[in-house]
Order: structure tokens, then C-alpha cells, then sequence
């Protein structure tokens, strides 16, 4: 490949550059009583090119499969320049689509790695983990490339696809995860709605994740790998009367990440497309359709691709909290509490937030934090209805135990509920809460913070306020762990330093609403 730019040949030409090796010369044909004919060579057909600073967000590398084929394996690299200090450098994702093509949401998806792979392979019976097992059809197959990040002085790649020849064998089975455990009727569930696998870019095995989360006390999970349906097929053992596997994905864009929650057993979203595009919405339908929800998630990571920006006119739910506590977190909970004022002043449903581990490998926990759910059943349905309402709230581990009620007229309402009563009559919110030593108890309005008490060494405490529904379109709780100097925080100062330590628990509200 020319390292002097003018000598290099047209970009359209660099953007699909292949050359084929290795092609086996003809053997020689065998008597008419030979009990088999040879089998045929592997044939390698090695792509290379150049990408230019702005380059297509996904280029297609054409791949012709003639019949025969049992497996396809695909090997890249790529290289890594060295670059000036805040200039980001060269990552390049990758995938595969089959003949039935490449269409934004259409059926030719086979399987994704983004970045964590330099190999895989796809057969009839196996297919590495991201990608999908099934039949390996002739015609024009499709490398995937994704480089979301290029170095000022391009990305040269060389991608070899192997054609192995044979007979397909046997076909692979999905064993899918049951849609509903033995639970306890109508109760409080806990579950981790945002977890990875080696199936995208984690460490962890299904079963090491489905142990963890016996482990750490939940209920339920949802398997959210990344841009791929890969892992779905494989819950089914892993699931039981003690825990309920839902399936998801998480849908990784340019322009931010969401949850897919509540999938039908190996359904694929599409990832393709940024806010510009308009295509948002469509697969925010098409989730919805399966009976899933839509959940920004991280929504102020600061990581390449990971801002949200699509709004939130389509989203079910949002991620506030994502695995340990930090800043990016406090503005989530932040942007989340001023949407809470504006939706119920226009009359229109609130958004329920959402807290969840995005565990990837050890050592980050399973369920720190998790959401715990007020559900008529230990099922998909029931799971996401409770979720969907705002029946929920959020703990940074099973030990954090929590009651949240506002009674007033004779009327009583709890978390994700409505309480309906006369303007000027007595509220009495009541919080108990236990599992936080030492922590710091905060109730919330839309007018700020208008309540805070320090908790006990030891056992649980409960924290009265009194207040109106002409005073308080709705109220809410946060219970924040000690600062690390061990003082409880403020929430009405200011000052270089965050006013609290990290949060453990923090609920939906509950809506007033005056007759």
C-alpha cells in the first residue's frame, strides 16, 4: 500500500480493495468406483485498504461464497499509528452480514464483535460468541467494518476471510430461557437489567454471569450484549424457579447507547444509524412491538459514541445510574429530576429511572446497583409492566432494604403511584430505610431538597416529612452513603467537591396530585 496520499488510488476503490489467494489448483478426477470424491481446499480471499479521516460510519466488504462452503472464518488487523497527545487514535469494529443482505433492520445479520475480536467463524453447527450459527447459503456475504475512530494519518486494514469446504452439519438448537420463575406473587423482585458476556465485550461466561446473580440476590437479569442476539440461545439451562433470564440487547450507536429490555427470543436490533437519520424511532417500535421497553443508558458517559442524543420522546425509561457511583451519574439524576417537573406540569407520563450494574468482568459486580421492582409475578411481562409504570427503585446491593409511602385523605400511595387529595390537606411521607450505616436520608421535590436526616450506626430508621399537593407536584428519595471523610454532606451547599457520597438507594416518585 503507497504511504504518500497522492500516489494512493481513489477512495471508492481503497473503501472495497480485495484480492483472493490461495486458491487450490483442480485435483484429478477420481475413477468412476472410488468410494468419495477429494474434498475441496480452503480457499482465502484476503482484503486490504486504506480509510481516510471521515470515513463511512460502516464499510461493506463484498465476499463471494460459492456453494459447498461449510464455514466462513474472517481474521483482521489493522493498523495503530502513533498520535499527538487528545487525538484520538485508530479502532475499528467489525461484523458480518449474509447474503440475504445488508439492509438497515433487515435479515442478513450474522453476527458482531465490535472491537473485541480480531477472529471468529460462522458454521451451521457453532458460531463464535456475537455471532450466529446457521446455514452458510452461496452468494455475496458482506465483512462489516467499523472504524469509529481514525488516526489523521488513516487506517490501513487486511481482512482474510477463509472459505472452508464440507458438508454443512448438524443444525445448532437455541435453548431459550423460560418467560417466567417461581416467584411470590405480587412482591418486590431484584434485578440487574444491563449485563455482558463474552458474547460481546466481556469476560464473563453466561454461566459465571447467571451464578453471580444467584449470588448477589437477584431475582432476574437481562442479558444485554452488545448489537447482538448471539447469547439469547444459550439461557435456557442457565435459568430456573430461582431465576428468571429476560432478553435484551444493548443497541450501541454513534450517537448513544440504549437498552432493548424484553426481547423475543433471538430478535436482532439495528445500530446502524446516528440522530441525524431519523431511524430512532423505528426500532424504539420495533422493541415495543415484542412488549419490550426502551432505556437510554449511561446517557453522560464521557466515552466515544456514548452521549445520548436522541432525546427522550421514545424512551420508556433512563438509565440514571450505571455501575459505581460518579459524576456522570449525578448529572443523569440530575437532567432526570428537572424532566419530572416539566412532565407532570404539561400533563404528560414521567420517565421511571433505572439503575443498573453494566457488569462486564471481574472484578465489577453483578447487581451494584439493581433495580427492585413491585411486580404481580416473577415474569418477563409482569417485570417490565412494574418497570414501565416506575414501580421501582434503586439499590446499590441487596442489603439495602427500603420502604417509600406518601398517605394523605384517607389515601395512600407508594413508589411509581398517584396520590389524589385536596390541595392544602396533610401529606405524611414516610421512609424506612436500612442497610445505609451512617448514610444520609433526602426527600426531593420539584422545589429541591426540603428534607435531610443522618441514619443510625445500626438497624433501620424510618424519616417523617409532612406536605401538601399544592406544595409538591411529587416527592422522591435518595439515600447517599457518608462522604469519605465520613461527614454525612449537604445538599443545599456549594462548593469544588460533590455535596454527597455515592448513592444507595434512590426511588421513583410518587406523583401528588391536587382534586
Amino acid at each position: 500500500m503507497p504511504t504518500d496520499p497522492s500516489a494512493r488510488p481513489g477512495r471508492r476503490a481503497l473503501l472495497r480493495t480485495g484480492l483472493a489467494t490461495g486458491a487450490a489448483a483442480a485435483a484429478p478426477a477420481l475413477p468412476p468406483s472410488s468410494p468419495a470424491a477429494p474434498v475441496p481446499a480452503d480457499r482465502v480471499v484476503t482484503l486490504t485498504g486504506w480509510l481516510p479521516t471521515g470515513a463511512p460510519d460502516f464499510v461493506l466488504l463484498p465476499v463471494e461464497v460459492p456453494p459447498g462452503v461449510r464455514e466462513i472464518a474472517v481474521a483482521y488487523d489493522y493498523d495503530r499509528p502513533a498520535v499527538p497527545p487528545g487525538t484520538p487514535g485508530n479502532s475499528c469494529d467489525i461484523g458480518l452480514f449474509d447474503q440475504r443482505g445488508t439492509d438497515l433492520g433487515g435479515r442478513g445479520f450474522r453476527g458482531w464483535s465490535g472491537g473485541f475480536r480480531t477472529s471468529f467463524s460462522v458454521s451451521a453447527t457453532a458460531a463464535t460468541p456475537g455471532y450466529l450459527p446457521g446455514p452458510v447459503d452461496p452468494g455475496t456475504w458482506h465483512v462489516v467494518l467499523g472504524p469509529y475512530q481514525v488516526a489523521p494519518q488513516g487506517l490501513n486494514y487486511t481482512v482474510r476471510v477463509t472459505l472452508r469446504s464440507g458438508a454443512p452439519g448438524p443444525a445448532f438448537t437455541p435453548h431459550y430461557p423460560a418467560e417466567r420463575a417461581r416467584g411470590r406473587g405480587r412482591a418486590w423482585y431484584r434485578g440487574d437489567c444491563h449485563l455482558h458476556t463474552v458474547h460481546s465485550d466481556g469476560r464473563r461466561l453466561p454461566e459465571e454471569v447467571a451464578a453471580g446473580a444467584r449470588a448477589a440476590g437477584l431475582d432476574f437479569i437481562v442479558s444485554t450484549d452488545h448489537n447482538t442476539s448471539s447469547s439469547h440461545g444459550v439461557w435456557g439451562p442457565l435459568a430456573g424457579d430461582d431465576l428468571l433470564i429476560v432478553l435484551g440487547e444493548e443497541v450501541t450507536t454513534r450517537n448513544g447507547h440504549w437498552l432493548a429490555l424484553g426481547l423475543d427470543p433471538g430478535q436482532f436490533v439495528d445500530w446502524r444509524y446516528r440522530s441525524r437519520d431519523g431511524q430512532f424511532p423505528r426500532f424504539a417500535r420495533q422493541v415495543r412491538r415484542s412488549g419490550g421497553l426502551v432505556v437510554p443508558a449511561h446517557p453522560y458517559c464521557p466515552y466515544v459514541g456514548c452521549q445520548w442524543k436522541f432525546g427522550h420522546r421514545d424512551a420508556d425509561a433512563v438509565e440514571v445510574w450505571n455501575g459505581p457511583w460518579t459524576y456522570d451519574d449525578e448529572s443523569a439524576v440530575d437532567t432526570w429530576d428537572a424532566q419530572l417537573a416539566t412532565a407532570l406540569r404539561e400533563g404528560r407520563d414521567w420517565l421511571p429511572a433505572m439503575g443498573n450494574s453494566d457488569a462486564h468482568s471481574d472484578p465489577q459486580p453483578i447487581g451494584s446497583p439493581h433495580n427492585v421492582v413491585l411486580a404481580d409475578d416473577l415474569s418477563r411481562a409482569a417485570v417490565l409492566d412494574g418497570l414501565r409504570a416506575g414501580r421501582s427503585w434503586l439499590a446499590g446491593s441487596a442489603a439495602v432494604q427500603l420502604e417509600f409511602t406518601a398517605t394523605g385523605h384517607g389515601r395512600r400511595a407508594g413508589i411509581g403511584e398517584r396520590l389524589t387529595v385536596p390541595a392544602d390537606a396533610p401529606v405524611d411521607v414516610e421512609l424506612t430505610v436500612s442497610g445505609v450505616p451512617g448514610g444520609t436520608a433526602r426527600l426531593l421535590t420539584d422545589e429541591g431538597q426540603l428534607h435531610q436526616e443522618t441514619l443510625p450506626a445500626t438497624g433501620p430508621a424510618t424519616v417523617r416529612w409532612r406536605t401538601t399537593a399544592s406544595l409538591a407536584s411529587y416527592v422522591r428519595a435518595e439515600v447517599r452513603h457518608p462522604k469519605p471523610d465520613g461527614t454525612p454532606g449537604r445538599g443545599n451547599s456549594m462548593g469544588p467537591d460533590l455535596p454527597w457520597g455515592p448513592m444507595a438507594a434512590l426511588t421513583n416518585p410518587i406523583t401528588l396530585h391536587a382534586q
